[in-house]
């Protein structure tokens, strides 16, 4: 059996599957968050574990929007007191963490939030979720719905991630994430890939409407080439205080 060959089948028939089923969703996101770029919001992404890497697809990406920001599992040891010696990657399950989180970052009426998670039943991705919500703020959920129809939540609600937000997006991953079967065990995780697909399609239809409709949309230019920090300093400056800057 040729593994890599099985995995590009595998990857290109989910591609297909989220440009032809979901493209109602992705349009429908794509234009709340253009709605939230012209109100002056800002779009926040939280994810966990390997769905961090969704949020970080969202925010500070090149090519992407300046007006974004990530929330982390680690932002109450970065920008808290939290001690470091304390941190503990199992606090994704725990719903207080979402709590000290989003404590920590200044949220608006007009911002919107990705929330992204494979799974959809930890604790502190459930609760952010739900505080999302209670501020009365749009909630875009990237998630596999069979992994998550599959599963017991982890929040004492027993709710799940795709049960609150106003937009699902199905990552099409399958229960466990990964792909390919073996005499092992299942191997090669499909959600990273569709899910930074799903985002970069928001993307592309949010700056769409952005351009259509006149609006210049304040884009990050990469970092890596000449005058690039020129242009991203001054478009960042009119989100200060609003957006997370760097990699941690």
């Amino acid at each position: 059996m040729d593994l890599v060959m099985s995995f590009a089948d595998e990857a290109r028939a989910r591609l297909d599957r989220l440009t032809t089923g979901q493209l109602p969703a992705i349009r429908q996101a794509g234009a709340l968050i253009a709605a939230t770029v012209r109100a002056g919001g800002v779009l926040h992404a939280y994810g966990t574990g390997h769905s961090e890497a969704v949020a970080l697809e969202v925010a500070g990406r090149a090519g992407g929007l300046i007006p974004t920001n990530r929330l982390a599992l680690r932002d109450p040891v970065v920008l808290g007191s939290a001690d470091p010696g304390a941190f503990d990657p199992l606090a994704e399950r725990d719903p207080a963490t979402a709590h000290q989180v989003l404590a920590l970052h200044t949220i608006q009426d007009h911002d919107a939030f990705v929330v992204a998670s494979n799974s959809g039943g930890n604790g502190s991705t459930v609760e952010m979720a739900r505080l999302v919500k209670e501020r009365g703020l749009p909630l875009i959920a990237i998630t596999s719905l069979e992994h998550s129809r599959a599963i017991t939540s982890r929040h004492p609600s027993g709710q799940r991630l795709f049960e609150l937000a106003d937009i699902v997006l199905d990552n099409l991953a399958p229960y466990g994430d990964a792909v390919l079967p073996t005499e092992h065990g299942p191997i090669c995780g499909i959600s990273s890939i569709t899910s930074a697909l799903i985002v970069q399609f928001m993307v592309a239809e949010a700056i769409g409407l952005l351009l259509a409709d006149g609006t210049v949309p304040p884009v990050y230019l990469s970092a890596n080439i000449p005058g690039a920090d020129a242009h991203n300093d001054a478009l960042v400056a009119r989100y200060a205080g609003r957006i997370r800057i760097g990699a941690l």
